[in-house]
């Protein structure tokens, strides 16, 4: 690739300030001064900007505990995306695998890995996403059948089945369940279809990757090699 482009890639700065840089002579490649922002590098080049170096990084992965009242977007000009939780010399391709409701917490993926978040999201990956809710409503066995039979949503939406785990029941009760799609505010439609309302919703795992429960609501980490091989692995 170019060398502005390997710069770019790893948010050394803007494409135009990356060329000024390059042409000033503050970029070396492999320990040699280059002046040409079209050199041809390669991801093993060692390529260090103004003394830092800057390794390439052709995937990134990051775990996010989401907070409520955050958009799952990659820009908004009056919300605060997901994103913008990220640090600040983030790649710019990065980009949420599914989506999480504005007033929804918990895990999400973001990365920039386009084929895992293809095959994560493909409903022929039966991928399995388990959330954790509070429900009006006392939720009981026939919740659960229903649920595993597969919901016929008023709309005409036909559910693929579902796995619903009762923790509490009462005027408000306490879930678990495991969907393998994400339609549009489809927990919530499940719910409202057999005569209850989702008051609180929490994504705790989706397929093999776990949220990480030392992560505060709001903060990120990086994934581990493990958890991105068994992504992949699913």
């Amino acid at each position: 690739m170019r060398l502005d482009k390997f710069l770019a890639d790893m948010n050394a700065g803007t494409r135009s300030e990356i060329k000024k840089a390059i042409r000033k002579g503050l970029v070396q490649v492999d320990g040699t001064m280059v002046k040409n922002p079209g050199e041809h590098v390669t991801e093993a080049s060692a390529v260090s900007y103004d003394g830092r170096q800057i390794p390439y990084e052709p995937f990134s992965y990051y775990m996010l505990n989401k907070p409520q009242g955050v958009i799952t977007a990659t820009e908004d000009r009056r919300q605060q995306t997901v994103l913008d939780l990220l640090p600040a010399d983030r790649r710019r391709d990065l980009s949420p695998v599914g989506r999480l409701d504005k007033d929804t917490e918990g895990l999400l993926l973001i990365t920039n890995d386009g084929d895992l978040n293809h095959r994560l999201l493909s409903p022929r990956s039966h991928v399995g996403k388990r959330y954790f809710a509070r429900i009006q409503g006392v939720v009981d066995t026939k919740d659960v059948e229903a649920f595993a039979n597969g919901l016929l949503l008023p709309d005409g939406l036909r559910c693929l089945p579902a796995k619903l785990e009762i923790l509490s029941s009462g005027e408000t009760s306490e879930i678990e369940i495991v969907i393998e799609e994400g339609k549009f505010h489809q927990i919530k439609r499940m719910f409202e279809a057999v005569g209850k309302r989702v008051i609180y919703l929490k994504r705790l795992s989706m397929g093999s990757l776990t949220l990480d429960p030392a992560l505060p609501t709001g903060q990120w980490r990086r994934l581990t090699e493990t958890e991105v091989r068994n992504l992949k692995d699913l």
